[in-house]
């Protein structure tokens, strides 16, 4: 039976950037929802064709204002091989006075537990389930709201911690991603608290499908285009260094 779409792609984001390597013990932030779904699985189907020696360990961060994680998912989890544990935090305990609740500081807290249970229990890499889509979104959020030209790279080496973040979906788009889910019958969740303000990455999306309209090829070449930066032609601080 040939390997699914999805995983050709992530296998090309692994070579590229070497994102499993031998004797990995890998975390993998389980939401629950299609994206880290597909990536733990993707997981369990690497791990059995035994390429490399590594390890994965799927975790959930659960809070207070989140849904219980599904325990048939669990199930699913198990049946793939793959441990996985759960991790219970207050998110609203940790707001500073006067601060309002919102997704980014919810996001925020919990890839602190997921960084900080890494470093306690031995795992070098964390997984995280951030697409094509995410990425090129951040880049125009980034670009456009702060003047940075930055975004959530597939591969980063903390410089403070022995944990290094990596992102297999970086290649694949969400639609991909949500064709097989659909094909799998994929039990997933998404957060239906009611703190949610996602505003700034809606309008992003927005922008990003008018930029590209919606045509994977033009996401795929505006990625690749992070990846081919010819600094002599950008507005950086000045130097005597000529263009080629």
């Amino acid at each position: 039976m040939p390997q699914p779409k999805l995983f050709s792609v992530i296998d090309r984001a692994v070579f590229d950037y070497r994102l499993i390597e031998e004797g990995d013990n890998i975390l993998v932030g389980a939401s629950g929802g299609k994206d880290s779904t597909a990536l733990i699985e993707y997981f369990a189907y690497r791990l059995k064709q035994k390429r490399e020696n590594f390890s994965v360990t799927a975790l959930n961060i659960a809070t207070e204002i989140a849904p219980p994680f599904s325990k048939e998912l669990i199930e699913v989890f198990a049946k793939w091989e793959i441990p996985f544990k759960t991790l219970t935090i207050s998110v609203l305990d940790r707001l500073k006075p006067g601060r309002t609740m919102n997704c980014w500081w919810c996001s925020t807290q919990r890839r602190t537990e997921l960084n900080n249970y890494a470093i306690a229990n031995g795992f070098n890499k964390i997984a995280l389930g951030h697409h094509l889509d995410d990425i090129l979104e951040t880049l125009l959020m980034n670009a456009l709201n702060k003047g940075q030209l930055s975004t959530m790279p597939p591969r980063l080496a903390y410089n403070k911690y022995p944990v290094t973040v990596i992102r297999p979906l970086c290649m694949a788009p969400v639609t991909m991603i949500q064709e097989h889910a659909a094909q799998q019958g994929y039990i997933a969740s998404t957060c239906t608290c009611s703190y949610q303000d996602n505003s700034g990455r809606k309008e992003a999306r927005k922008r990003l499908e008018a930029l590209t309209n919606g045509n994977i090829a033009e996401k795929q070449r505006l990625f690749n285009a992070l990846r081919n930066v010819r600094m002599e032609y950008l507005t950086y601080p000045y130097t005597d260094k000529g263009a080629d």
